[in-house]
């Protein structure tokens, strides 16, 4: 189980140089921006970010927020809706561990 200070530090707002660039969309700081953003995003875009070779997406997660399990969840995501899902699954648990 992730530390509180972890798990508060997942919610926060990623520096300004390290933002995702959506592909012609949105910037994204944080996780409920990515789950926004996923919910929104056309097959074309998610698909530029997630394909055979790369998932930009779990690569962020992972890099940037720090969030391992979510990571590795959204690895097997293969569509926009089940990422969404995984985030919005994960977003939950994380605000209620964080009080």
């Amino acid at each position: 189980m992730a530390a509180k200070d972890n798990v508060k530090g997942y919610l926060n707002d990623a520096a300004p140089e390290q933002c995702f660039w959506v592909n012609n969309g949105p910037i994204l700081k944080n996780l409920e921006e990515l789950a926004n953003a996923l919910m929104q995003m056309n097959d074309d875009t998610f698909r530029h970010h997630v394909n055979n070779n790369k998932n930009d997406f779990s690569s962020w997660v992972n890099d940037v927020i720090g969030d391992k399990k979510l990571a590795n969840e959204l690895l097997s995501s293969k569509t926009k809706i089940s990422a969404a899902k995984k985030v919005v699954t994960r977003l939950g648990s994380l605000k209620k561990k964080a009080g």
